[in-house]
């Protein structure tokens, strides 16, 4: 990839937030991002040909595809992977997964306190990971988990930095953490995981030929899907 411009792809649904865009060294392109509750699939292919058309890029062009790999809802994290993949091994070309809690925290990276990153899981729990900022970004310095806000909010207490929340798992649960001392939540309009920031953490990667094949690309579910979980209950219960 060094003799040749890289341009990539970058999908984003795992959230109620849909979200494409398209970009490389310059930057970001051209992006789309909607809200459309669970209609996924009906978003990301329009959402597709609309940022390749604002960018002036052909579909032949792209050299990478990246995806939010999750955690997530299940559902639109499924058809943003399986769409990422399709266009992929229709152009053959590799893949490039970034976690949608290192997306949250990517454009609060200039934040010097600890910044904890957080997803709504629904079922009254969010995912989350902790990051702190780096030179030129932030490192994750925990592994992305699942717990409820009032257990996210005993370890905030415990470990007694002053912390920024970031995401829309903060949103949903602001009472639960709003008599935190230290702890602030960012603004709602980064609530979201961004396709914009798939492109800016994917080139870096890409420049460091941080490649999967599509076969190789793993989701971070965390958690049985929701319509597993309730099965199994049936089951118990029967």
């Amino acid at each position: 990839m060094e003799h040749k411009t890289v341009i990539i792809l970058g999908i984003e649904s795992a959230t109620s937030q849909v979200g494409c865009a398209i970009g490389g060294h310059e930057g970001v392109l051209a992006s789309v991002h909607s809200s459309r509750g669970k209609r996924h699939a009906e978003n990301l292919t329009p959402q597709i040909e609309f940022v390749l058309e604002q960018a002036r890029v052909s579909m032949d062009e792209i050299s990478v595809v990246a995806v939010d790999v999750g955690p997530g809802l299940y559902t639109g994290l499924r058809v943003g992977i399986a769409t990422a993949v399709s266009v992929a091994f229709g152009l053959g070309v590799p893949m490039i997964g970034v976690t949608s809690l290192d997306l949250l925290a990517y454009p609060v990276r200039y934040c010097s306190k600890l910044i904890v990153a957080t997803i709504d899981a629904r079922r009254g729990e969010v995912f989350h990971a902790n990051y702190r900022q780096v030179p030129g970004g932030v490192q994750r310095v925990s592994e992305p988990t699942v717990s409820t806000p009032d257990d996210l909010a005993a370890d905030l207490l415990a470990h007694g930095d002053e912390a920024l929340l970031v995401g829309d798992g903060a949103l949903r649960y602001s009472e639960t953490f709003a008599g935190l001392r230290g702890v602030d939540a960012a603004e709602p309009n980064i609530a979201y995981p961004s396709a914009d920031s798939i492109v800016q953490l994917a080139h870096a990667k890409a420049l460091r030929e941080e490649f999967v094949t599509p076969t190789e690309l793993e989701p971070v579910y965390l958690r049985k899907p929701d319509a597993v979980e309730i099965e199994n209950q049936k089951r118990k219960l029967s």
